[in-house]
């Protein structure tokens, strides 16, 4: 049974190559940002397409993947942005 759960949103092309905008994960206890990036790659359909390593806030705050993440976070998957 998962300890904690997290809802992870995505973004602009992330959205768009998985289908959808949010994904709850179910995760244990002890887990971090690249445990959550890890299963959701693994969890959604064409969520390995996903980069391993993306830019990512927790409620609202980028942070390392090294973050332990708590019960109830979000978890904000951002691509690249580019503009001029």
């Amino acid at each position: 049974m998962a300890a904690l759960r997290v809802r992870c949103r995505l973004f602009a092309r992330y959205a768009e190559v998985v289908g959808r905008e949010e994904v709850v994960l179910d995760l244990p206890a002890d887990a971090v940002v690249a445990d959550a990036i890890a299963l959701l790659r693994r969890q959604v359909p064409r969520g390995d397409v996903l980069p391993e390593r993306p830019l990512v806030a927790v409620n609202l705050a980028h942070v390392l993947h090294t973050e332990r993440l708590r019960d109830g976070d979000e978890l904000a998957l951002l691509p690249p942005l580019a503009g001029g």
